[in-house]
């Protein structure tokens, strides 16, 4: 703004300067044309009245110095002029200035030369006699003045062009001074002119709109970060060049990465071929899904086209952790295989010692045998269909009753009845530790002690011994199953918990059971929000440790 200021400035003062020398050097060449005029008439004045007392002698006496004098007689004869010989000048009869002395007496013309630089005024006066006697003076044109005066001329502007650069320069600091220090975010608090006063009060009113829009979208934003920010599902926007512009903390920890990857490249990020495939197939097609397994966990990634203003602006990835959804539906796949196979099998057994029962294909002797071996086989169906309603009823995740229960004294309530097995096996069942009160449901306590204590001694050598222990552990109750059987394998140990899952199947037809003992103890435990623990080596035994909270007083 400065630079435009001071060469409108700069340009009005050379302009004003250029036409002030124009006015005042046509103003002066007038004037003193007219000076000049005035002082040719009365010099032909004067000349005519010697020339009608001295007649040509008069003449002859004068020089050319001042101004040109011309005798012309009536029919235009030249008769004497005192810068020429009379005979070398043609006749002046057809001169405008002499046709109109001849006429009236007194005539005026001017003419310009054949270069425009010099003008010469005739004045012509009808003597006495007819004669007529012309003066005339030659004087520059204004082209001639010019190129006579240029250097001067030139001198002067340039003065005048450096003094006005100078203050035009001054004046533009001056004007632009105020408006550099403007404060635009109090525009009316602002001393400046005048003129200004709109303009800074709508600025004001302006801001003020912005500060409100501003405030309105930082919160905005503030709670879409809170809200992206707290989902448990990992969410990535890419703009149209697929670079991120936000991540929350769910998506950089799949992405093995963190929120300061923002504005970088999605590909410098992570380079998985399945995940750019799909990026560019919702580019496409609007829409893609992808199951990717990372980390030991089973991820599902939608990807969207964003789209805005007629045209694509961008790409959202939402990440979701289907770990427990593809779990669950594992473990509903072999479920349903399980209790296939286990209610079969029981199922074959009666109906294949019925068949012969009802056939007469027995003897009366093995008749009792047949028939007990419908009972045992009935009993295990039961049992089977008992367990599976136990683990419905705990999947449905109800509210049970709780009551406050000494844990030691049911310990030692349930292990009595498993005394008599302990011994068929010479096993060594034992209880220590103290009283605990805990608050939990007595059933599924039940259930929690029968289930680890009946598994340590089925699945313990002949000799060995099961120690049950509970203790206080500060906030919580301990209960401990510690046997010295054949121990679980490392690999094993994570699916214990599963249901119908056994760690040798020819060994469990042995001791029979229906391999959900475990997953009843690990559901009881988690119902009554406790958690369970197994350390266990092979040929060393295993160990089952549940940590119940406590009665609070």
């Amino acid at each position: 703004m400065t630079k435009r200021i001071f060469r409108s400035v700069l340009l009005a003062a050379a302009a004003v300067l250029l036409a002030c020398i124009v006015l005042i050097m046509g103003a002066l060449y007038d004037y003193f044309g007219a000076v000049q005029k005035k002082q040719l008439r009365e010099e032909l004045a004067l000349a005519a009245s010697a020339v009608e007392q001295g007649g040509v002698g008069y003449l002859e006496t004068l020089g050319g110095e001042t101004c040109r004098l011309t005798y012309v007689s009536a029919d235009g004869t030249v008769l004497f002029d005192t810068n020429a010989s009379a005979d070398t000048l043609e006749n002046h009869a057809a001169r405008e200035e002499i046709r109109e002395a001849l006429n009236s007496g007194y005539g005026e013309s001017a003419r310009y030369s054949a270069t425009l630089l010099e003008r010469t005024v005739y004045c012509a006066k009808r003597l006495s006699d007819g004669t007529v006697l012309r003066a005339s003076v030659s004087r520059a044109t204004v082209p001639s003045l010019v190129v006579g005066m240029l250097q001067p001329i030139l001198l002067v502007l340039l003065a005048a062009l450096i003094l006005s650069a100078f203050l035009a320069r001054r004046l533009s600091k001056r004007i632009v001074e105020p408006l550099n220090a403007l404060d635009l975010e109090h525009p009316l608090e602002n001393n400046v002119y005048d003129e200004l006063s709109p303009m800074l009060t709508h600025i004001e009113m302006q801001r003020r709109r912005i500060d409100g829009q501003v405030a309105e979208l930082k919160k905005k934003q503030d709670e879409f970060s809170a809200v992206v920010r707290n989902m448990n599902e990992g969410l990535v926007l890419l703009n149209r060049a697929g670079e991120i512009l936000s991540i929350n903390a769910a998506a950089a920890a799949f992405l093995s990465t963190d929120e300061g990857c923002v504005g970088e490249d999605f590909l410098a990020v992570d380079r998985t071929h399945e995940i750019d495939r799909a990026i560019r197939a919702a580019t496409e097609e609007g829409h893609s899904e992808i199951r990717i397994d990372r980390g030991g966990r089973a991820y599902q990634l939608g990807v969207s086209r964003i789209d805005a203003n007629g045209g694509e602006a961008g790409v959202a990835l939402l990440i979701f952790d289907v770990t427990d959804k593809v779990f669950a539906e594992r473990n509903r796949r072999e479920f349903t295989a399980n209790v296939s196979h286990e209610l079969k099998t029981p199922l074959q057994s009666i109906m294949g010692s019925a068949e012969l029962l009802e056939n007469r294909l027995v003897k009366a002797e093995d008749v009792p045998r047949f028939v007990g071996q419908i009972r045992s086989e009935a009993a295990r169906l039961v049992s089977l269909i008992e367990d599976i309603i136990r683990l419905s009823q705990l999947d449905e995740q109800t509210e049970l009753p709780t009551e406050s229960v000494d844990l030691y004294a049911l310990a030692k309530e349930e292990i009595a009845p498993l005394a008599r097995q302990a011994e068929e096996k010479r096993v060594t069942l034992s209880l220590t530790g103290a009283p605990v009160t805990v608050s939990g449901v007595r059933r599924l306590l039940s259930e929690i002690l029968v289930n680890l204590c009946g598994n340590a001694i089925k699945y313990n050598v002949e000799g060995g011994s099961v120690t049950v222990t509970v203790r206080d552990g500060g906030e919580n109750a301990i209960l401990t199953v510690a046997d010295t059987g054949i121990g679980i394998p490392e690999e094993a140990q994570p699916r214990v918990f599963e249901r119908f899952y056994r760690v040798d199947k020819s060994r469990s037809k042995e001791t029979g059971g229906t391999g959900l003992g475990l997953s009843i103890v690990k559901h009881a435990v988690q119902a009554m929000g406790g958690e369970i623990r197994l350390e266990s080596t092979p040929g060393n035994g295993s160990t089952f440790t549940v940590i119940l909270p406590k009665m609070k007083k």
